[in-house]
């Protein structure tokens, strides 16, 4: 099983998101967290799934190879909203965690998350796209979001797990997981491929 396999890696996530973190522990994976300041920047003309994966290679990149010893495995992830080719990332403020919300209210949407899986040896990267649709969303229910859950460390200004995933999304088309910010179901099976072959 891929479990047992992966007791002989030293796995490291390289994400202070606690999303992703409790994520890879219910998947029963022992690993230990460690991050880079990166500059999430990314060249203009990429479309989102691009953006992502670009993302996530940016903070794997950050890792230097020799902190890499054998049977060290980084995982790096970052997640972007999509609406349309437009991404909406962490809101600054109150009134910019608003205007995401209004964008996204009564439409669908696109969540991306790129995923890096690196080694000494080699690496691998991937994405999983999942569609997020909303129902119309009220100025009253916004602000009692924000006022109550400040979603300013989420891309989009909304946590699909928080209150307003109960309230005000109709439907997924995709991996619940993968919105929370980690699609595991993808990466279980990305990393049996990249660790068998090694």
């Amino acid at each position: 099983m891929l479990i047992d396999s992966l007791k002989e890696k030293d796995i490291i996530l390289a994400s202070g998101s606690p999303r992703r973190k409790l994520l890879l522990e219910e998947m029963g994976i022992s690993f230990c967290v460690e991050t880079r300041s990166v500059k999430e920047n990314f060249p203009e003309g990429l479309n989102p799934r691009e953006v992502a994966v670009f993302l996530s290679r940016l903070k794997s990149n950050a890792f230097k190879n020799n902190e890499l010893i054998p049977d060290k495995l980084l995982i790096t992830a970052d997640t972007v909203v999509a609406s349309g080719n437009t991404i909406l990332g962490k809101p600054t403020d109150e009134n910019d965690a608003f205007n995401m919300l209004k964008i996204l209210s009564g439409k669908s949407h696109d969540v991306i998350t790129g995923i890096t899986l690196r080694t000494a040896q080699k690496e691998r990267s991937f994405f999983a796209s999942t569609t997020v649709y909303f129902s119309n969303l009220s100025d009253e229910l916004i602000s009692y979001y924000i006022t109550h859950y400040k979603p300013y460390d989420k891309a989009g200004a909304y946590g699909i797990q928080e209150w307003i995933g109960h309230v005000a999304i109709e439907r997924i088309e995709g991996s619940y997981f993968n919105v929370m910010g980690l699609p595991t179901h993808k990466l279980y099976t990305e990393l049996i491929s990249f660790t068998k072959k090694e």
